[in-house]
């Protein structure tokens, strides 16, 4: 039954002190004195001395002046004088970052302010009435334009007939030139 005057409890009994919440990991969980006194961080990467890939302008010149012309002799040449690009020109990351104003802020600028004086004169009604004249103005224009008819062979010669041929009686080939 519920105690009297108060209400009734939904949730479990919790354990006691005693009792650890979580895994526990042997050899790595040191538990809350642990993590308390220690930070794991990561420390920081030594940069891995890595080959510079091969800087093939300057072998294919050497050969070159050396008088190497076919490929079997290119190879022998990049085997024997392995020329690899300098470090600074290769790495971009070791460039120095842009010079950049100390006012300068990051990020998208706020919106402006909503002019309430626009809003009290109607002033944004005002200016859709006049894109929407100029837009029915536009498209009368338009509908004129295709109103128009075009001019084509048939209304050409209307216009212009002809000019009628003379009218000469038929002979026989043979006759023609007596």
């Amino acid at each position: 039954q519920a105690e009297l005057g108060k209400p009734q409890r939904n949730c479990y009994t919790l354990p006691g002190f005693d009792f650890s919440y979580g895994l526990y990991i042997h050899r790595t969980d040191g538990g809350v004195p642990e993590a308390i006194g220690h930070w794991n961080t990561v420390k920081p990467k030594t940069a891995l001395v890595q080959k510079m890939p091969r800087d093939f302008i300057t072998m294919n010149r050497g050969a070159l002046k050396a008088g190497y012309t076919t490929a079997h002799e290119f190879n022998l040449y990049y085997k024997a004088k392995d020329i690899r690009r300098k470090d600074d020109e290769y790495s971009r990351f070791k460039r120095c970052p842009p010079k950049v104003p100390a006012d300068l802020t990051y990020g998208i600028t706020a919106r402006p302010c909503t002019p309430f004086f626009d809003l009290l004169q109607h002033k944004y009604k005002e200016l859709w009435m006049e894109q929407q004249r100029a837009l029915t103005a536009a498209q009368r224009t338009e509908k004129k334009k295709k109103n128009k008819v075009c001019e084509t062979r048939t209304t050409f010669l209307r216009k212009l007939p002809l000019p009628a041929k003379e009218e000469s009686f038929w002979h026989l080939p043979r006759l023609e030139k007596v």
